[in-house]
């Protein structure tokens, strides 16, 4: 069923009473076709903390749309929306978006991330499983001074070139020699972050019916974007080191099409992988004829020493596409990202997202090749590191002195999370609930694995510093009651 967005309370001071407000709410929405007809309402008990009244006055709003023919109680499976005022006058049969909403192609997301997404933004909750960087973060002067720049720069806001803008990817191709890449601008394709870049891949040059291994747990697994192609994930178990190899060869087969892997700061265990096993895998991959997606989001934000280097860097066969963003080290908001690999690849790519997009913002892409090359992003990187490293610190003394005793956790070297292991096998979809009913929002390991675990993924990048401290203090406390 769909979910519905409700952000509205009824007027306390207003001479009408609460049900009708309530009623009349829930009607306009069904009239404006925003509620369609097979869209569930939440519970009871529900609404009445939605809207911030008693029961009584949900039922007797609910009673009235009942009586309107709007909506009809349905036992286990809830109230559900039967029809619209309009069709209710013409006495035309409405129209049951529902049976489309399920038909769609595109996977919904699991039901823990849509209540995530949705509760993310609502006041009065801390945010402890974002992987985003905190408002206080925000790089505000020098964010000027990158607008003052660009807008001397500026002639046109046209569209791009299906690759993306010639400049960028000039200034990108210089940039990743630092990380020992050499590419040339024909090679990279410039996307609105790496989420499209997976999207693009899984829509381009894979079949339908292959398979896609990953690791166990894998930040891809709480996405459908190869699901919804038709294409299956298999899960490699990790290590200390990472993946593990012997268990790649084990689960190779006719329908594998290529390994998606994060080597560097793993999303969510925040694992980073040797350089021995990287060019360990990269010959096992180059020996099987196995094509890598290398997600190296997190590569900029080491907080002790630099990483080893990329698997890309020692690509010689074309088999890796290397995934590079600015969403997490700079801004989420400014969705640039890029694909590095074979030209035809790269072209085949292209050509899809000028089908999807007609190409990333190019006021985004103007700032994205700004930053970088006024070397202000180098000089904020370093702010940066600075302050992760003071958010990871408060973060680890915060466990230690609360959850010593009721779990454990690596100390990550980058990157932005903390995976906590809780030692007692409790309900964690329970934990995620009575989380979101106390203010807290978390990251549950669940929706990033193929098995059950008793998991939490733990920023420290986006709570402010006194909500991060009092939000796991008080994480700890509702996971010893319940």
């Amino acid at each position: 069923m769909n979910m519905l967005n409700i952000n509205w309370k009824p007027d306390n001071k207003s001479s009408t009473p609460l049900y009708r407000q309530i009623a009349d709410y829930i009607k306009e929405k069904i009239g404006n076709g925003e509620w369609t007809v097979g869209s569930k309402l939440p519970v009871q008990r529900d609404l009445s903390k939605i809207f911030g009244v008693n029961r009584s006055t949900v039922i007797e709003a609910l009673d009235e749309l009942k009586a309107d023919g709007l909506i009809e109680g349905r036992g286990k499976k809830g109230t559900v929306i039967i029809n619209n005022t309009w069709s209710l006058m013409a006495s035309l049969p409405s129209q049951n978006w529902e049976h489309y909403i399920k038909s769609g192609i595109q996977q919904p997301n699991l039901h823990t991330i849509q209540i995530i997404n949705k509760l993310e933004y609502r006041d009065n909750i801390i945010r402890l499983g974002t992987g985003e960087l905190s408002p206080e973060l925000f790089p505000k002067e020098m964010m000027k001074k990158i607008f003052a720049n660009i807008s001397n720069k500026i002639n046109s806001l046209g569209y791009e070139r299906p690759k993306g803008s010639l400049y960028l990817r000039k200034i990108l191709s210089q940039y990743v020699k630092k990380f020992h890449i050499n590419t040339s601008p024909s090679s990279i394709l410039i996307v609105s972050g790496s989420l499209q870049a997976l999207q693009l891949i899984s829509m381009s040059i894979l079949k339908p019916g292959s398979t896609v291994l990953v690791e166990k747990p894998s930040y891809i697994k709480s996405l459908h974007v190869f699901e919804s192609s038709g294409i299956n994930l298999r899960g490699i178990s990790m290590d200390k080191d990472g993946i593990r190899l012997n268990e790649i060869l084990r689960n190779l087969d006719n329908r594998t099409s290529l390994l998606y892997t994060i080597p560097t700061f793993h999303n969510p265990t925040g694992t980073v992988m040797s350089q021995h096993k990287r060019d360990n895998l990269l010959n096992l991959c180059m020996q099987e004829r196995l094509p890598v997606i290398e997600d190296d989001a997190y590569r900029e934000l080491w907080l002790d020493e630099t990483p080893p280097d990329a698997l890309k860097s020692k690509d010689r066969n074309g088999i890796v596409l290397y995934m590079g963003t600015l969403s997490k080290s700079l801004a989420a908001g400014l969705r640039i990202g890029w694909i590095i690999g074979p030209e035809s690849v790269i072209e085949r790519l292209g050509d899809v997202k000028m089908q999807t997009d007609y190409g990333a913002s190019s006021l985004s892409q103007y700032m994205a090749a700004e930053w970088i090359e006024s070397g202000l992003y180098e000089i904020y990187l370093e702010s940066l590191r600075k302050n992760l490293k003071s958010r990871r610190r408060a973060a680890l003394k915060t466990l230690e002195k609360h959850f010593s005793d009721i779990a454990s956790w690596n100390i990550p070297a980058g990157g932005f999370y903390i995976w906590l292991k809780l030692k007692s096998k409790i309900n964690m979809e329970k934990l995620f609930y009575s989380c979101c009913k106390n203010g807290i929002l978390i990251n549950p390991g669940y929706i990033y694995d193929f098995n059950t675990n008793y998991n939490i993924r733990i920023s420290y990048s986006y709570a402010s510093m006194y909500d991060l401290q009092f939000g796991l203090k008080k994480l700890s406390k509702i996971i010893k009651d319940l």
